[in-house]
């Protein structure tokens, strides 16, 4: 980067944080530090829970994801908006009647003390464990921007956001993400602008759009559905999305601590639910637009030399190790399909005709088996771990080709957003602690100013933990994806819990604390197999089974309680 870049970074992401600290000032108790004493209006909610949402990875990932795959990852978000109906009729009302700080304070209420600390333990957690690999996502662009080593680079980022959320709380968190989104937005819609401006003159808008349909990538709607029926396995689709991502956004939205302490910090439910609602409403149209980058991209690079290996450092590697001379044939074949493939993508849109679009689509096999070559070549030199080089592919196009100050800008916002939704992450993390356990199992309660310093405590602590994560996420893939795989493991037996306690109001403690234990157990034995190719089930249903099987689980061993007691002697 130049010069001006470093400084419009300094300058942008300083003036943010002094911000948010600046506005932090508030009751130094736990209700001032977790939840801003309850006093944030439904756009403040709003903005809070979108830049929670909205981390590093997503605008680190998405537009790679889209790049390899197209756009059909959009559909994971389909069932959203019904959930945030859903919350705002059942679960809000009753978060903010019982003014509870962590959502699974009222599982004890409903059934007893296991039930709440195991439900806590599992988000504690899963959460735990995404927050590590949102910190190893902005670690990518210092250590591919500086060269340094991805270890220290995780260190650095992490101990930043230790001190920045230690010292500021929700307050700091809502405030910073309200100037974050503005940025953020602003520099998206910048990025998008740059991808149409540099394309060649007779190629437009429009035309880029069908070159990205050729090849493909504007697959927003796909059925799941083969000639041998439904494909189970297959992760983005129309079914799945609907159904499975309604599930998993009802328990991320519902039961993750990270999304309810956002809108708890609201003045009153009627704000919550409006905060919510409107993020059913804005969250859809804002990926598919985040999406329409990565699609649009890949039109760019079939009139631009496209790097065979979008993680620069890494292919510099290559080139320095024993593959160096296959790389290079990879390379040279490599260009010789993009010249093909650029003069057919013209004839096409002059032409239109149906023999264009198949030799297009032809070239593009040749495009992924060349690429493919490369990967294997930057695993097999260890110059990466994986040799998937997805997470890079918007940041390569941001370097090469951005104009000065630009690039700064955007590397700015990859560094806010994660910022923002680590930030949230830790606070939920020190909140559910303190609340869930310490508070929960200490038999004498300490002064508020003492409460205050030990939440502080527990943040850096989980910060430290998140760190150790982070330096373990080394070769993961889509980091977008390996969130969302992540959280499926667990959310769907904490919804299932939490469906329990308001709809079956004849299961006692007993029933579904052993039925949640049981169907976690299941749902990590299905993800295992699945990961041998023994079973084939897309992850996004993980959620919907451990939801359900929750439930007919408790149901069952309820009845069976039931009946044994019954038949007791009297």
């Amino acid at each position: 980067m130049s010069s001006l870049d470093w400084i419009i970074l300094s300058i942008t992401l300083l003036t943010i944080i002094g911000y948010g600290l600046y506005k932090s000032r508030t009751s130094k108790n736990l209700d001032g530090y977790f939840l801003n004493n309850r006093s944030m209006p439904w756009y403040l909610v709003l903005l809070s829970i979108m830049g929670t949402q909205a981390s590093a990875i997503t605008f680190l990932s998405a537009p790679g994801q889209a790049f390899t795959d197209g756009m059909r990852f959009v559909q994971y978000y389909f069932g959203l908006p019904i959930a945030m109906v859903v919350l705002c009729i059942t679960f809000v009302p009753l978060f903010h009647k019982l003014k509870v700080f962590t959502a699974y304070q009222f599982l004890e209420e409903r059934f007893d003390v296991r039930v709440r600390t195991f439900t806590s333990f599992l988000f504690l957690l899963s959460r735990g464990l995404a927050t590590g690999i949102s910190i190893y996502a902005p670690s990518i662009i210092l250590s591919s921007l500086l060269g340094w080593n991805i270890f220290y680079t995780n260190i650095v980022m992490g101990g930043l956001l230790i001190i920045y959320t230690v010292s500021g709380g929700a307050k700091a968190v809502a405030y910073t993400q309200k100037l974050q989104l503005i940025v953020i937005f602003c520099g998206m819609f910048a990025a998008g602008y740059y991808i149409i401006h540099l394309l060649p003159n007779n190629v437009g808008f429009i035309d880029a759009l069908k070159i990205s349909g050729a090849n493909g990538k504007l697959n927003v709607i796909t059925t799941g559905f083969t000639k041998n029926g439904f494909d189970w396995k297959d992760k983005y689709n129309i079914v799945s999305g609907i159904i499975g991502g309604f599930f998993l956004a009802l328990s991320y939205f519902g039961t993750d601590q990270s999304q309810v302490g956002r809108y708890l910090t609201a003045k009153d439910d009627k704000e919550s639910k409006l905060g919510l609602l409107m993020n059913g409403l804005v969250k859809v149209p804002m990926q598919f637009f985040i999406l329409l980058l990565g699609a649009l991209l890949f039109v760019f690079y079939q009139f631009k030399p496209m790097p065979i290996y979008f993680d620069k450092a890494a292919e510099i590697k290559v080139y320095q190790s024993a593959y160096k001379d296959s790389m290079q044939n990879v390379q040279n074949a490599y260009y010789l399909v993009q010249t093909k493939k650029q003069d057919i993508s013209i004839d096409y849109l002059k032409t239109n005709n149906a023999d264009s679009k198949l030799k297009i689509q032809n070239l593009k096999l040749q495009e992924d088996s060349l690429r493919s070559l490369a990967s294997h070549y930057a695993k097999a030199s260890k110059a990466s771990p994986d040799g998937k080089d997805t997470n890079y592919i918007f940041l390569r196009f941001v370097v090469d080709n951005l104009p000065k100050g630009l690039v700064g800008l955007l590397i700015a916002i990859i560094f806010l957003s994660a910022w923002g939704s680590i930030a949230a992450s830790l606070n939920s993390l020190a909140g559910c602690t303190m609340i869930d356990f310490h508070l929960r199992f200490t038999k004498q309660r300490a002064t508020e100013k003492r409460e205050y310093n030990l939440s502080k405590f527990y943040t850096f602590v989980w910060g430290i933990f998140c760190i150790v994560v982070a330096e373990l996420a080394t070769g993961m893939g889509s980091l977008i994806e390996a969130v969302n795989v992540l959280g499926s493991l667990f959310y769907g037996v904490i919804l299932g819990i939490f469906l329990v306690a308001f709809y079956c109001k004849q299961v006692k403690a007993n029933a579904v604390f052993i039925a949640a234990i049981i169907t976690e157990l299941i749902v990590i034995a299905l993800f295992t197999l699945d990961k041998m190719n023994i079973i084939g089930l897309g992850f996004l249903w993980l959620n919907v089974i451990g939801a359900l099987l929750v439930v007919l689980f408790s149901l069952i061993f309820q009845l069976a309680f039931k009946n044994a007691y019954l038949r007791q002697p009297k």
